[in-house]
């Protein structure tokens, strides 16, 4: 950098030409600041969320992870809850068991994107509400996390026989089929396990959003927040 302002000076012959390039070394110095520490925050995020997935207790007792259940699936945990409470609990087991085993499909692909964040996504960033990391970082790889861990959790609550459990407490009733792709009979086993993947991919986002908003602080420091 300092070979382009002696350069400048030399073309130009004037000392305006070193503070307008010793400005933006500050600037680029304070958006690699920022840009590292966003990582560092984001990453961090992550990594609790792993932590919390890798044990079911701590996922199915963690309140960000519940509040991410899709409509659809928690419409039927009501009626279950009326008919059959016990399924609910069994679900919803098997989901926390499911998530364990995508913690090591997700973790890698949202590490990818923390890392290819640039100086755009700063600026965002710092325009931004709390929360604008995540939010980033959720458009990012939403759509590709659903679709990554989505046949893994198939095939963990298919062990379980879960769907059919479901279709067997649910028979007769307004909701099989209506809520989850199936038909009148049968609730369709790719839907509970797409939705069963909106809340593990969701929940995530919501616990990396509120590590991010916990560390606000730190965050926007390097920019004079």
């Amino acid at each position: 950098m300092k070979k382009y302002i002696i350069a400048a000076a030399l073309i130009f012959g004037t000392g305006a030409v070193i503070t307008t390039s010793l400005h933006s070394c500050s600037t680029l110095a304070t958006t690699d600041l920022g840009l590292a520490v966003i990582k560092r925050v984001l990453l961090g995020g992550i990594n609790k969320g792993a932590n919390i997935y890798g044990n079911k207790e701590a996922f199915l007792q963690n309140n960000l992870v519940d509040k991410a259940l899709p409509k659809e699936l928690r419409d039927i945990n009501t009626t279950l809850e009326k008919i059959a409470p016990s399924i609910v609990a069994k679900e919803r087991q098997y989901i926390a068991e499911a998530a364990v085993y995508t913690v090591n499909i997700s973790k890698p692909i949202l590490e990818t994107a923390v890392n290819s964040l640039n100086a755009q996504d700063v600026t965002r960033i710092i325009q931004g509400e709390k929360g604008t990391a995540t939010l980033i970082l959720k458009e990012k790889t939403q759509t590709q996390l659903v679709a990554a861990i989505a046949p893994r959790v198939e095939e963990e609550l298919n062990k379980y026989g879960i769907v059919k459990t479901i279709n067997t407490a649910l028979s007769g009733t307004n909701l099989l089929g209506s809520l989850l792709g199936g038909n009148k009979t049968n609730v369709n086993a790719g839907g509970l396990s797409t939705l069963a993947s909106e809340q593990i991919v969701n929940g995530l986002f919501n616990i990396i959003e509120d590590h991010e908003k916990q560390n606000s602080a730190s965050l926007f420091a390097p920019f004079g927040k």
